[in-house]
């Protein structure tokens, strides 16, 4: 692949991981999905989850039916090994606050799309558990600026039920942003759409520019 030298996901790892990861959590969690039919199968997409538990990356990689790259907060890539084995599963580090020290991984993401992957961005930037948070329009903007393609809002719901925690994600339909509209209304619509498919009721749809 012509990622410009970043390390880029290696299938074998996660296909490895991803049969684990489904021994390990069948016992706690049972994944409901619906609307995974909107995800592009040979083509780029952006999908935007409601982001609730650190769970969800991992239950999102074995939910979807092909590997995705994942933008992730750079802190989790301090160690090397660590960094090392989140980069070979699709982790992308982003350091919103310093985003000149993410101008490799930000270049990578853009060609990983051009090749024709899926991009996961979560727009709240953290999680928030039963409520929705504040979306930045940053990621959404630089994306907007240099490709067209559909970006997919996909809610997710935790409900506790005995033993196990029952998940659910829907996978709304895709959007394409008008060119002429402004990130940050693109953005306010994303945000309404990931609360209504996660049955919550929104909240401010945006934090800032980042």
């Amino acid at each position: 692949m012509g990622n410009i030298g970043f390390l880029g996901r290696k299938d074998w790892l996660f296909w490895g991981v991803r049969c684990l990861g489904k021994v390990l959590l069948s016992p706690f969690f049972r994944i409901d999905t619906q609307g995974e039919e909107n995800l592009p199968r040979n083509s780029p997409f952006v999908l935007l989850p409601k982001h609730q538990r650190w769970e969800d990356i991992p239950i999102l990689g074995i939910a979807t039916p092909n590997p995705l790259y994942y933008v992730a907060k750079y802190e989790l890539f301090t160690n090397p090994l660590g960094s090392w084995f989140l980069k070979s599963l699709g982790g992308i580090p982003l350091n919103r606050n310093r985003p000149l020290e993410s101008r490799r991984s930000i270049r990578a993401m853009i060609e990983f799309l051009r090749e024709g992957e899926g991009v996961v961005v979560f727009p709240e930037g953290t999680y928030y558990r039963g409520r929705m948070g504040p979306g930045h329009v940053g990621m959404i903007r630089l994306i907007l600026s240099r490709l067209t393609l559909p970006f997919i809002p996909l809610g997710i719901n935790y409900s506790k039920k005995g033993f196990r925690t029952f998940v659910r994600l829907r996978f709304g339909k895709p959007f394409h942003a008008d060119p002429t509209a402004y990130p940050n209304s693109f953005l306010e619509q994303m945000m309404r759409q990931i609360a209504e498919l996660s049955a919550l009721a929104q909240g401010p749809t945006q934090a800032s520019g980042r």
